[in-house]
């Protein structure tokens, strides 16, 4: 499957969609999964349009992982979270739905259940805290 530049994504990474975003430098964005599982849900996604692990290029992959830490930590001390899930899917088959490389982060606390993609939209004054609460530890 070739790269879709219409994706949404690409499209915030172009500014035609709008994002709640938490961290940006010169190599990956992260901001908050508008479908979160859990709160504090987040997303990092390198700048590169690269579909999947499989096709990312090895050094923006490198600079992108180090960017996913330092917002793991920051969701981890702004969600007072105990544990981090990190989940990276490639395909259709692996769940994947935005075909642009991307890591979801999840703040997770023992006996909460958690699947990948939830089925509704979260409520965009609830993102906008969440997201300020990252930025602020960040």
């Amino acid at each position: 499957m070739a790269y879709d530049d219409q994706n949404i994504f690409a499209k915030i990474l172009r500014g035609e969609a709008s994002a709640f975003k938490v961290y940006e430098d010169e190599f990956s964005l992260a901001f908050m999964d508008v479908m979160p599982q859990v709160d504090g849900h987040t997303l990092v996604i390198p700048k590169d349009a690269t579909e999947s692990l499989h096709q990312a290029d090895p050094g923006i992959l490198a600079r992108t992982i180090v960017n996913v830490q330092k917002v793991a930590d920051a969701v981890k001390e702004a969600f007072d979270s105990p544990g981090i899930m990190i989940a990276q899917l490639n395909g259709q088959a692996a769940g994947q739905t935005v075909f642009h490389l991307h890591f979801h982060v999840l703040p997770r606390k023992d006996g909460l259940d958690a699947s990948m993609h939830a089925r509704e939209m979260a409520d965009f004054a609830v993102l906008e805290d969440h997201a300020a609460r990252i930025r602020a530890v960040i």
